[in-house]
């Protein structure tokens, strides 16, 4: 069983739980997503960066 931090997206607290135990929010994992040299969404990644940059 590998336990995973997780955080609460409402309240920040944080839980092992799969609902926040505070105040019964959406929690989500605390920990960015594995590299990998064969990024299948980093064109896309890329992309909304550039996007978010032209708004700016």
């Amino acid at each position: 069983m590998k336990m995973k931090m997780k955080k609460c997206k409402s309240c920040f607290k944080y839980t092992l739980q799969d609902i926040c135990p505070h105040c019964g929010g959406e929690v989500g994992v605390i920990f960015p997503a594995k590299y990998s040299p064969e990024d299948k969404y980093g064109k896309y990644r890329r992309i909304l960066k550039k996007q978010m940059l032209k708004k700016e």
